[in-house]
């Protein structure tokens, strides 16, 4: 039986020769989420610049709602996008389960309230700042929601990474959508669940290192942009 230091051994060798097998999955990893990642910003930084701005009825409803979906649980969402997706659902006849965009659907429904709520509260505290200048100018909500996304964008690249970082360590959803498939829909932190669970460790401890190593990244990068942004915009 493999001990663990061999286990290490190994999962360090496969890194450093750039596995093909360890490559794709990971690839597949990082396709997956950054596709998700630019549908959530698609749908969730105007809902959030909507929110942040606007005044109408149900607008405070709206914000609890989407505070409280920050923290969805995964294997919720994957059973939902599972029915949705599921020859017996609406969209069934598309035939997108078990495949990668079943995953970028359901990571997107998972990181789009994070995303929107992030945003809509950078844009509030600047539209705090700013109303009364951009109203004297005329903008408006429209466009004074645009002018404030593109004021704070570098601090809403925090709310992007935020929402990458939950994606890319989501497990729960794309294991039911994606049916972890090999060589079709086998990320890391499925293939991590399963390489674990087959006692195959050496896998499993490279793509647990490549995963904390690219969470670490990812959260380095927005406290580099946080403070690139105070040093250059104040």
């Amino acid at each position: 039986m493999e001990t663990f230091s061999d286990s290490l051994s190994t999962a360090f060798r496969l890194i450093w020769s750039a596995d093909p097998e360890l490559a794709d999955i990971v690839l597949l990893s990082l396709r997956v989420s950054l596709t998700a990642v630019f549908f959530a910003a698609f749908l969730g930084l105007p809902l959030g610049a909507a929110l942040a701005v606007g005044r109408f009825p149900g607008r405070q409803a709206i914000i609890v709602v989407l505070n409280g979906f920050m923290g969805l649980p995964p294997v919720v969402v994957g059973l939902l996008v599972y029915l949705l997706l599921s020859r017996a659902g609406p969209l069934g006849e598309h035939g997108l389960l078990f495949t990668p965009s079943a995953m970028v659907i359901a990571q997107t429904v998972l990181i789009t309230p994070i995303i929107a709520a992030l945003s809509r509260q950078t844009i509030e505290d600047a539209w705090r700042e700013y109303e009364e200048q951009l109203r004297s100018l005329g903008a408006s909500a429209g466009r004074a929601a645009l002018t404030l996304l593109w004021d704070t964008r570098f601090s809403l690249v925090i709310a992007l990474l935020a929402g990458f970082g939950r994606a890319a360590a989501e497990v729960g959803a794309v294991l039911i959508v994606g049916g972890n498939i090999a060589g079709v829909t086998r990320v890391m932190t499925t293939t991590i669940a399963l390489e674990t669970s087959k006692g195959d460790l050496a896998l499993a401890l490279a793509l647990g290192f490549i995963l904390v190593g690219l969470i670490v990244a990812v959260n380095a990068a927005a406290q580099l942009t946080r403070q690139w942004a105070l040093r250059h915009y104040g």
